[in-house]
């Protein structure tokens, strides 16, 4: 039997302590990102509703950025006002700064990542099982009349079979969730138009009927204040960049650059690598091709969102540039690495701390919620479509025509039945399926 009492209100420092776990177990991308935060904070430790997380994942979906970090920092920043929403954003993606950082140092100091890449062979199988639940268990609570799911049904037509971009599909879920609103409101209400969600997990702290907290009261006056400390935070960073090593400074381009990259993330990090691929690449030729395809495989398995191939951009880029001379590779790098994050994270913790109040304010408005819903029933059938090229990669890594990997698939399978059938926690599933990688590429040779 679900509790009938919500619990306390979680200090500070424990709250800490939970964000930094996230930020050290967050893998599997966003899917299984959300995953994790919906098991541990709406299931598990009933810190918020149900209702209320989904609201907050409706608005972050639409925003550009990665959404599960802009989601632990809107819901740091309900729990815990500004200084919550700084911390649960920023330890999302510190842990793998510093993981980046070090795999950086050891990729182009000794060429070599094999040890590395033993172990994430095994981590990508577990990988692929989280994403395949994430799908599942999102989808059952958000797809709960036949319309969402004939909506989620179309996404995933869309983006598998027509290729179609994904801010369009967002745009146009969004427009068919405000004609919605209008002709069947109940159809795109929180919960599918069934009144509760279909599990109860009890009373949370912050739940379907809490009062909006004072902080996040909309008021203008504060986003005025906000937009200006962001503006300061934004242009004195770049400013400082410019007056150190002058406008076309590797650093103020790599600042100035990957500012824009962070504003054209809609739809998650795989909309903006090939702008990112060509910058880097092609543009200012701060990396190789192939070294843009192992930062790739070091984003998709580290812990920390997708986007965070950015920072090991920034880091090959500054070791290459040299930026202080021959002597001083590491510092060049990991300076670099250190303002790629500071742009590209910046404009999501703006975009909460200015649109949080007005999205808890728009709680429970059919109106203004129902493209937001709309868009979390098409993204499931995005969530899907990565499944499923997950899955192929995996389970055919030299194509089609090549042999299948069965001790990968046999991994995957293994992986999603220890999430599903025995409720076993991502970390241990991750670790264990690292070892056996390791273990299976060793007996391999």
């Amino acid at each position: 039997m679900p509790p009938t009492l919500p619990p306390p209100h979680p200090s500070f420092s424990e709250a800490c302590r939970f964000w930094l776990k996230l930020g050290l177990i967050s893998f599997g991308g966003p899917a299984g990102q959300i995953a994790i935060m919906h098991r541990e904070l709406v299931e598990r430790r009933r810190w918020i509703s149900e209702r209320r997380f989904l609201h907050a994942l409706n608005f972050c979906m639409v925003l550009p950025g990665p959404e599960a970090q802009q989601l632990a920092t809107y819901l740091g920043w309900l729990l815990h006002k500004t200084p919550g929403a700084l911390v649960a954003g920023s330890l999302f993606f510190l842990p793998a700064m510093l993981m980046l950082i070090v795999l950086g140092w050891l990729y182009l100091s000794f060429g070599d990542l094999s040890a590395v890449t033993a172990l994430l062979y095994g981590v990508k199988p577990a990988v692929t099982a989280i994403v395949w639940f994430a799908a599942y268990r999102i989808g059952s609570r958000i797809l709960q009349n036949r319309w969402l799911a004939a909506l989620a049904a179309a996404a995933f037509g869309a983006i598998f079979l027509l290729r179609a971009p994904f801010p369009l599909i967002l745009i146009g879920a969004a427009l068919i969730g405000a004609v919605g609103s209008k002709l069947a409101p109940q159809v795109f209400a929180v919960g599918g138009g069934r009144g509760k969600p279909r599990a109860d997990f009890g009373p949370a702290l912050i739940d379907d009927a809490t009062p909006i907290p004072t902080h996040a009261l909309f008021s203008w006056p504060r986003l005025v204040k906000l937009s200006a400390v962001g503006g300061l935070l934004w242009a004195g960073a770049l400013g400082l960049l410019w007056l150190l090593f002058g406008w076309n400074g590797a650093l103020t381009q790599m600042g100035w650059f990957f500012t824009k990259a962070a504003l054209l993330t809609f739809g998650g990090a795989y909309a903006v690598l090939p702008y990112v691929y060509q910058g880097a690449v092609e543009e200012f030729r701060w990396l190789s091709a192939q070294q843009m395809m192992d930062a790739l495989a070091l984003g998709e398995t580290t812990p920390g969102p997708l986007i965070m191939v950015n920072t090991f951009v920034g880091f090959v880029a500054g070791w290459g540039q040299a930026l202080f001379g021959p002597e001083r590779l590491f510092a060049a790098g990991a300076l670099a690495a250190t303002v790629v994050t500071y742009f590209t994270f910046l404009p999501s913790f703006l975009f909460i701390l200015a649109g949080g109040p007005l999205i808890e304010t728009s709680h429970g408005n059919v109106g203004f919620t129902a493209p937001l819903t709309a868009v979390t029933a098409a993204v499931v059938g995005v969530i899907v479509d990565l499944a499923v090229f997950f899955a192929y990669h995996v389970g055919w890594p030299n194509g089609w025509d090549g042999p299948i990997d069965g001790f990968a698939v046999s991994l995957s399978a293994a992986s999603l039945l220890a999430l599903g059938r025995y409720r076993l926690g991502v970390i241990p599933v991750i670790v264990a399926a690292a070892l056996l990688g390791a273990g299976w590429r060793c007996l391999r040779g």
